[in-house]
């Protein structure tokens, strides 16, 4: 005869059937948005790039990346579809995210109800009848089937549950590692870029400071250097608080994320556990009280699972946009806001200015040295005489032409990268008035600011390479590139792993609260029978 606590474990069985039904339909929903967007189809025009690496196009050209991917419902939308393209900052992009995580979440309140309405009828029963079931002749027999069904059961379960908890600790520790090591790279590389920036702007500030006797940079040139320097500072500064801002609420939230499951982690296991150990002694108040906690848990487990899968395909759709935009650099993108590109004006004035100081640089050097160095001037020129004389110094070479084109150095030319070295012996000694009283033509003040020119000259040459990655973003498409093949494969397969994990020992859990009653109850029957034997054989 079939009592009133197996027959409330009955009532489980339905709320289970719903994890299966939600499970296949969040699986399904990942299969169909897990596709790669392909190429050429919503691909917009690309903008160029300064050595022809990318094909041209206009200004204001915005690339929606992961179009495809992301064309879900959208509930704020009057559940019509989202065709923003993957976007951290925009609500509805996070809508039409939150919106595939539904059927669990769904599937949490009816477990919630419909487990808590059991309850509430079994109690309500067992309280109406428990007077006339006390009248009932107690039945000692039990079933040997469903008590070693059940065993197996539970012990299946249990284990199922343990690897669960073990997969699912496993893959969230090593995704906060990536998604640590990933946040890292993209402060890293901000950073970097703002250091390099800021050297260029030093070499541009040294270079005004720059004068050998009466010879120094236009004027006009010189305040131009200003206005870069302040177009420069608030450009690199608001992208490296953009940076910033966005990596840290990244990170703050994926850190919640990461507790959370840690918790759940070691609560599931530990509950696990306990519900089979307190099964397999039969004691029943225990387990009660332990179902009661486990209706609690595997309804925050199915919300977890739902925010994982959340996770999940927020990685994925990260992922997509990254590839795209590797493929299809734009500067007006949603990914802007993790790495932005400096603008196009900017970087072209700081470009250009960088390569004209150069110019106009080694050009003072030269004035001074055809003019005043190597110029064999009467005593009487008092201003450009200080007894010079012996070979002539050689002239530094300027890496520009008038047009700013490239140039290639002539034999009798010294590179900014040795001027010093090689312009060391023709320095003289002076007098105490500064005239050279030994061979040569450069006095040690002279030489120190023929030097320095020289040295901020190949400095701002250097700085070269950065300026045309900063100028075409180079650097944003090597930074992304590097994401996307180094860290996105494992952050989606550790993040799929964290939703199967969870969704793992939700289900050896749900079950297991229903095999905790069936074994538990023919535990006690079993008990109850041999004590009834024991006192039939006495007698």
């Amino acid at each position: 005869m079939m009592s009133l606590t197996f027959k409330s474990s009955l009532f489980l069985l339905v709320p289970t059937l719903l994890l299966i039904s939600s499970f296949s339909l969040c699986h399904g929903a990942i299969d169909n948005i897990q596709g790669v967007v392909q190429d050429g189809q919503n691909a917009v025009t690309s903008w160029a790039k300064i050595q022809g690496k990318f094909p041209a196009a206009s200004e204001n050209t915005t690339l929606i990346l992961a179009a495809n991917r992301t064309h879900r419902i959208d509930p704020l939308k009057k559940f019509s579809y989202y065709d923003g393209g993957w976007d951290i900052t925009n609500k509805n992009y996070f809508s039409s995210l939150a919106y595939t995580s539904v059927p669990l979440f769904v599937t949490a309140v009816i477990w919630f109800l419909l487990v808590g309405l059991c309850f509430v009828i079994f109690l309500f029963c067992y309280c109406c009848c428990c007077c006339f079931c006390r009248r009932k002749r107690r039945n000692y027999g039990y079933s040997r089937v469903a008590y070693a069904v059940s065993l197996v059961f539970l012990i299946l379960l249990t284990g199922i549950a343990i690897y669960g908890s073990v997969v699912l600790y496993t893959a969230q520790g090593k995704f906060q590692t990536s998604t640590s090591n990933v946040i890292k790279f993209l402060i890293s590389q901000a950073n970097t870029t703002l250091q390099n920036l800021k050297g260029v702007l030093i070499s541009l500030v040294a270079a005004k400071q720059v004068g050998i006797g009466q010879y120094i940079l236009p004027l006009e040139l010189m305040q131009n250097i200003d206005i870069v320097g302040k177009l420069a500072n608030s450009s690199a500064i608001l992208n490296n608080i953009q940076t910033e801002a966005s990596t840290k609420a990244v990170d703050h939230f994926l850190k919640a994320v990461r507790n959370s499951f840690q918790t759940v982690t070691a609560l599931m296991l530990l509950f696990s556990f306990s519900g089979f150990v307190l099964s397999a002694f039969g004691l029943r108040l225990l387990v009660y009280i332990l179902l009661i906690l486990g209706w609690i848990l595997v309804t925050g487990n199915y919300i977890l699972s739902a925010l994982s899968l959340l996770v999940h395909n927020a990685v994925a759709d990260t992922c997509v946009a990254m590839d795209e935009w590797v493929e299809h650099p734009a500067v007006h993108s949603a990914l802007s806001k993790l790495l932005p590109c400096m603008d196009s004006t900017t970087a072209q004035e700081i470009f250009s200015t960088n390569k004209n100081v150069t110019f106009q640089l080694v050009n003072t050097v030269n004035a001074f040295i055809i003019h005043v160095a190597n110029n064999d001037v009467p005593v009487m020129a008092q201003s450009i005489h200080y007894n010079q004389s012996g070979p002539l110094v050689p002239i530094l070479c300027n890496p520009y032409n008038p047009d700013m084109t490239d140039r290639k150095c002539a034999t009798d030319e010294v590179d900014s990268s040795n001027a010093t070295k090689a312009w060391q012996r023709y320095a003289c000694n002076v007098s105490a008035s500064g005239y050279c009283t030994t061979t040569g033509r450069l006095t040690p003040t002279l030489y120190s600011q023929m030097a320095t020119a020289a040295n901020v000259s190949s400095a701002m040459y250097q700085h070269v390479p950065f300026l045309v990655g900063l100028l075409d973003c180079t650097f944003v498409h090597e930074t992304f590139s590097k994401i996307s093949k180094d860290h996105c494969p494992g952050l989606r397969h550790q993040s799929y792993k964290i939703y199967t994990g969870l969704v793992m020992v939700s289900v050896a859990v749900m079950f297991s609260l229903i095999f905790w009653l069936i074994f538990v109850r023919e535990r006690h029957h079993q008990t109850s029978y041999q004590k009834h034997v024991f006192q039939f054989r006495k007698l």
